[in-house]
């Protein structure tokens, strides 16, 4: 299924004394970019991620937010250095009965100074931080890629459509090339004719001319041409596979017949088709930037 390159996915979990919310956003990109961003204790997190993400998102400037809260009280550790508060305290002390000073130092005073205090966490478990977060990671990635699918289809569905009317378009010039032709056999025709008076018209150089005249305007290859690389878009855009860049190269052979058209083209009607057409593939080639 066609998918944008644009989405956002977010969800949550409690588990394992763990509060999850995973996140993940992406905006268009040539290729698959990654970052994410994990506390620091769970660094160790971030390959992980993104060996996840990749395996079902192939293009893409994609960002993940991770934040884990701890439930569990004894997941952290608050030791006191003994030595250390002592010889604050007897400083401070010190420092009363030198200064004459009146006051009580309490442990909160004590506990103020650098280094009385350390708070340690408990080691984590990677394997079983890792066991419950990519389930969360799972479910942000399943709602960004329904928004990459609801958003894929209104691409694809626009793209089709003026693939409709580059068809049609080229119906027209198709038709409008054989009246051309015809149109200058009869002015060729009319000019001999005044330039002769009496005389009878050579009828095989007037074919001759027509002929040359015909072969230069003609067009019948770059119209086939240009329905057959329509035809394969329209198969792309039915495939399951990512096919933004093979789109992009196709939506450029695309353009280069219209252009090709319009230089043997010197008809005003085809002209301004042909016009319409580059505007029509200019569009489609802006939207195919979206696709994945």
């Amino acid at each position: 299924m066609i998918r944008s390159m644009t989405g956002y996915g977010r969800a949550n979990s409690t588990a394992e004394n763990m509060e999850i919310t995973a996140e993940i956003k992406a905006v268009n990109h040539r290729y698959f970019e990654f970052s994410a961003r994990v506390p620091r204790q769970f660094s160790f997190l971030e390959e992980k991620l993104k060996a996840f993400v990749n395996q079902k998102v192939s293009r893409g400037k994609v960002e993940v937010y991770i934040t884990i809260n701890l439930l569990d009280a004894q997941a952290t550790s608050v030791s006191v250095n003994l030595p250390l508060a002592t010889a604050y305290a007897d400083a401070l002390q010190q420092i009363e009965r030198s200064c004459s000073l009146t006051g009580n130092v309490s442990a909160a005073d004590i506990a103020k100074f650098p280094d009385v205090l350390n708070v340690q966490k408990e080691d984590v478990d990677e394997d079983a931080v890792t066991n419950v977060v990519l389930p969360v990671m799972s479910d942000a990635l399943d709602a960004f890629i329904q928004m990459r699918e609801n958003e894929g289809q209104r691409l694809k569905a626009d793209v089709l459509a003026r693939c409709e009317t580059i068809v049609k378009a080229v119906d027209v010039i198709e038709q409008q090339s054989e009246q051309t032709v015809g149109t200058y056999r009869e002015r060729l025709e009319e000019k001999m004719r005044e330039l002769l008076g009496d005389t009878q018209v050579d009828e095989q150089r007037l074919l001759t001319e027509t002929a040359i005249f015909a072969d230069k305007i003609a067009v019948d290859e770059e119209t086939v041409r240009l329905r057959s690389h329509i035809d394969q878009l329209r198969q792309m855009l039915d495939g399951g596979e990512p096919v933004g860049r093979k789109l992009d190269f196709l939506v450029q052979e695309m353009n280069r017949e219209i252009n090709t058209i319009g230089s043997k083209c010197s008809n005003i009607e085809i002209t301004k088709i042909v016009v319409d057409v580059k505007s029509e593939i200019e569009k489609i080639r802006e939207q195919i930037q979206n696709i994945e």
